[in-house]
């Protein structure tokens, strides 16, 4: 799927430096940055949407206990 994104000038001096330098490609190093840190963008992201569904009373935090026992029915 083609992607269009726009850098500020100094990450887009830096990603061709670094393209030039090892003769990879600036996608190349997009790629690698989005497929390693992905996930820890989505940990942040997620977390922050669920602090926040708790605080406007969207969500409930319940126990252990009661995780657990609902589990097994």
């Amino acid at each position: 799927m083609p992607i269009s994104l726009r850098l500020d000038p100094e990450t887009e001096s830096r990603l061709a430096h670094l393209a030039q330098v090892t003769g990879r490609s600036k996608t190349f190093y997009l790629r690698k940055l989005i497929e390693e840190h992905l996930e820890d963008i989505e940990d942040a992201y997620l977390a922050e949407h669920a602090l926040e569904q708790l605080r406007q009373g969207r969500d409930r935090v319940v126990s252990a206990e009661e995780f657990w026992r609902d589990l097994e029915h």
